[in-house]
């Protein structure tokens, strides 16, 4: 299963970090669809329902591009299908944020979107998974192992991103050095785009492909993510002109070049969302961190006396209630660097690999 993940970087940053090949071999920046930074929110603990970054052809949404090309978009994680009938997306009766990849061809809602070459990357810096202990579950954070060169870029202020973002339209996809920073999860999934009855905004929605676990995962969850390792792998998935489906399902392998670490049972509830979700902990002796007062002033601390600070992801809207109605909830900003907590600058942790 994949039912939490964490993306932080900022719409600018994902850009510069998830640069693809075309079939010459040339790498490109992709661009974002028109609007959709607007609809991204960077998480430290993203669910079912909230909005992602997602790499796809272009294609897709305009005849003329080449298959090769690709470009970013925002879909909400939970697939639905274009043959749905009803007026609200929200009374799905079942559950598609993951698919199985043993069944895609044997159920509609995904082997619609599979033959039509509706394939996409999900884009993250890890997701969480949980280990079944005798009362209780251990959370991990679960990703790509990260170069000790690679440093995040220095943080900006929102008011600095926006400006950035607007300049960046303008920019040529060979203005920039290539990416050092966080090496990000490169997911396989299927998308669809779904319609009102009665006419309206199109819905672009997702699914996650799971696999049986490789052997250095098993000891948590005995599934995981399809993930593509490496640019080739990537624009394989997203050829669907070059590649069909049949083929491309060939690439839908159990992988081992992940790491992991235990962290705090903060991310348990989806509701919190900061750094603390992430930081590495030992769950022989701290099996469940609850968030107290010096903690408290400990974050308050470091936000004003860290010399870089992340960017802070506006608030969230996506959660759902408890019978099914959305509320509106202010996130926990992020502060902080993920690389610094993960590559043991910010705890003495190590991630266990």
């Amino acid at each position: 299963m994949c039912g939490r993940t964490a993306c932080t970087l900022a719409p600018d940053e994902l850009s510069r970090a998830s640069r693809y090949r075309d079939r010459t071999g040339q790498r490109h920046r992709p661009r974002w669809k028109d609007g959709d930074t607007d609809k991204y929110r960077p998480s430290y603990n993203k669910s079912p329902q909230s909005f992602s970054p997602v790499l796809l052809s272009n294609r897709h949404f305009n005849k003329d591009a080449p298959v090769d090309e690709c470009v970013l978009a925002a879909m909400r994680w939970g697939l639905v299908p274009a043959w749905f009938k009803e007026n609200d997306p929200n009374k799905m009766q079942y559950n598609t944020s993951n698919c199985r990849s043993e069944s895609l061809l044997e159920k509609k809602s995904y082997k619609d979107p599979l033959l039509k070459g509706q394939r996409c990357v999900i884009l993250a810096d890890g997701f969480y998974e949980w280990r079944r202990l005798e009362k209780e579950k251990q959370p991990f954070f679960i990703y790509f192992p990260q170069s000790q060169g690679g440093q995040v870029p220095s943080p900006q202020s929102t008011q600095e991103l926006k400006c950035d973002q607007s300049l960046d339209q303008g920019k040529s996809d060979q203005d920039d050095s290539d990416w050092t920073g966080w090496r990000l999860l490169t997911i396989a999934g299927l998308f669809d785009s779904w319609t009102p009855p009665g006419g309206g905004e199109v819905l672009y929605t997702y699914t996650v492909i799971t696999v049986d676990a490789s052997p250095n995962l098993q000891s948590i969850h005995d599934r995981m993510p399809a993930l593509l390792d490496g640019e080739d792998e990537v624009r394989r998935w997203l050829d669907f002109g070059e590649v069909k489906s049949l083929e491309a399902m060939k690439l839908l392998q159990p992988k081992s070049s992940l790491t992991f670490h235990p962290v705090s049972s903060l991310v348990n509830n989806s509701r919190n969302n900061s750094q603390e979700c992430l930081q590495p902990v030992d769950p022989t002796i701290k099996k469940t961190v609850q968030p107290t007062a010096s903690s408290k002033m400990m974050m308050s601390w470091l936000k004003t006396a860290s010399p870089t600070k992340r960017k802070n992801p506006d608030e969230e809207t996506t959660a759902k209630g408890p019978e099914g109605k959305r509320t509106a909830e202010k996130q926990t900003k992020p502060t902080g660097s993920l690389q610094q907590w993960l590559l043991g600058t910010g705890s003495s942790k190590k991630p266990k690999i």
